[in-house]
């Protein structure tokens, strides 16, 4: 039997360079999401790692399925019994010189139930920021519905949600994972404006945790983590800082929203 509601967390976090720091925070805000009754809990993009040197992330590089990162979540999601979205891990790529981006979903037994490889890579540059992720990462090729007790579950990361046609794909989602480090700069102009918009076009919650503040190399992210209903409400926002954005998501009120508008549920999946 599907799921009727569930408790969800969007962790915020001011991830450093320093690794061991940062996994610390980590857990200690997954045991308080859990602790205010979080059923699943989801950490931003980077959160083990934001130096200022983007190439660090690549001695961090996992084999999926083995390695400190995975096993350390994994056991972290399994001690609290809840499913938890490890934002993002470095996995080892086919790509000399790059890793993957990969948000992997651990279920409440610590096994991984979903990876997805950020697929869109970021690029910006004007002048006086620049982002660049395809120097060290290897773009994924592949849309990933994890099969969750609550329904379809849509992975995707960050720059991705600016490609609409990611989330169209069957299963049509009944939940949409957003884990990002956004730019202030684009945050304040865009952040909101889409995750509404890939809620209420999908008819799909979205969670969406993200960092929150000035990085190492000064780099600044616009926070803002976000739950969003399929109504395109905000059910809760953590904006600046450490913190946890935490709804209870009603699957029988998106089932009644859904019989209103019956052309989404009937609509044609473009690949």
């Amino acid at each position: 039997m599907m799921m009727e509601t569930l408790t969800a967390a969007a962790i915020q976090m001011v991830s450093g360079d320093d690794l061991a720091a940062n996994l610390e925070r980590a857990e200690a805000l997954l045991a308080e999401a859990a602790a205010q009754g979080a059923q699943f809990v989801a950490l931003p993009e980077y959160f083990y790692l934001m130096p200022a040197d983007e190439r660090a992330r690549l001695a961090l590089a996992e084999p999926f399925g083995a390695g400190p990162l995975q096993q350390r979540l994994a056991a972290a999601a399994a001690h609290h019994g809840v499913w938890l979205l490890a934002g993002t891990l470095p996995l080892q790529g086919t790509q000399p010189g790059r890793f993957c981006n990969s948000s992997l979903l651990f279920g409440p037994q610590g096994q991984c139930a979903a990876r997805y490889d950020k697929t869109h890579l970021f690029g910006f540059d004007d002048g006086r920021e620049r982002y660049a992720e395809a120097d060290t990462m290897q773009a994924g090729d592949s849309i990933v519905s994890a099969a969750t007790p609550w329904g379809p579950t849509r992975l995707s990361v960050c720059y991705d949600l600016r490609f609409p046609e990611l989330y169209r794909q069957a299963p049509a989602p009944v939940l949409i994972t957003a884990p990002a480090a956004f730019t202030h700069t684009t945050g304040q102009a865009h952040w909101e404006l889409l995750l509404r918009a890939r809620a209420v076009e999908n008819l799909a919650f979205v969670v969406a945790p993200g960092q929150g503040g000035v990085h190492p190399g000064g780099k600044r992210t616009f926070g803002h983590s976000m739950i969003v209903d399929p109504w395109g409400q905000v059910l809760a926002c953590h904006a600046e800082g450490e913190g946890i954005a935490l709804a209870t998501l009603d699957f029988t009120g998106q089932q009644t929203w859904r019989s209103r508008l019956p052309a989404l549920q009937h609509r044609r999946f473009i690949g």
